[in-house]
């Protein structure tokens, strides 16, 4: 291998195990992961493609998230709803992104 060669071999991140390694996972074997977002929802999806600022493109999502209804004074306070919608497709941009975790339930991955 030429010295040019071993030099772009070493700046190249490596992915299986670095931080990303996660949604490289996700890509490869089509498995879900749960992103918590910046708006306190969370989103449960499958990631089709992602940059090293964590901008993802990302496919049958459920998007999850709790409210609370208001309430008149003087009234008990209401029990909070839980929440969730599906979105088919959508990007995602990184900055809005605080923590990437491999589906905890374990879903199996899915076919294209």
């Amino acid at each position: 291998m030429s010295r040019m060669n071993d030099e772009t071999m070493e700046d190249k991140p490596d992915d299986s195990n670095g931080p990303l390694s996660i949604l490289m996972d996700s890509v490869n074997n089509n498995t879900q992961v749960l992103i918590n977002v910046r708006n306190n929802k969370k989103l449960l999806g499958r990631v089709r493609a992602f940059d090293r600022h964590c901008n993802m493109v990302l496919e049958n999502v459920k998007e999850i998230w709790t409210e609370v209804p208001k309430t008149a004074k003087g009234k008990k306070k209401a029990k909070p709803i839980n929440k969730d919608r599906f979105i088919s497709k959508m990007f995602l941009r990184g900055d809005s992104v605080i923590l990437v975790l491999k589906n905890p339930l374990g879903a199996p991955p899915q076919a294209n």
